[in-house]
């Protein structure tokens, strides 16, 4: 996909997961019919090869999984929004924002539990212990996204 902004444009790689790493939150979008669905889901993700992988879990029925079972194509978004600017010509935005595209699927065994580990790590409870059998009544889903890309708009 072509960026209208490229000035806004981040290349840096390890930028972009810079603005993951502080992200709180990601807005997950499924296709649905005859509408698109998104949802803010917490999350947890490593880099394997160069791939972002990203780790949420949910409940083992309703919309989400519904949608993801017919359709497992997804977009990622992640921003950190920074402040609103009052500028000569009206009013912006400073913000970093990464979007990225990708499948996603339910992983089990020890799959899930490092993607547990990494959610509950990236929401600052890397050291929560639980009952692994709670991982029973939840899906993992693992979203690996081949393409990911970085915007920031700075205001001097």
């Amino acid at each position: 996909m072509s960026m209208r902004k490229t000035d806004r444009e981040i290349k840096n790689f390890d930028e972009i997961i810079d603005i993951l790493r502080r992200a709180e939150t990601i807005r997950l979008g499924i296709n649905g019919n005859p509408y698109p669905y998104v949802v803010p889901v917490s999350f947890g993700f490593e880099v394997v090869n160069g791939v972002v992988i990203i780790y949420f879990h949910g409940a083992k029925e309703g919309f989400k999984h519904e949608l993801l079972a017919k359709d497992n194509h997804v977009c990622v978004e992640a921003d950190i929004f920074h402040r609103y600017l009052k500028l000569e010509h009206g009013i912006s935005v400073e913000y970093e924002s990464v979007i990225g595209f990708g499948t996603a699927e339910i992983v089990h065994g020890e799959e899930a539990v490092r993607g547990m580990a990494l959610a509950l790590e990236h929401c600052g409870f890397g050291d929560y212990n639980y009952d692994l059998r709670e991982l029973e009544n939840v899906h993992i889903y693992k979203i690996t996204l081949p393409e990911i890309t970085g915007k920031r708009r700075k205001i001097p």
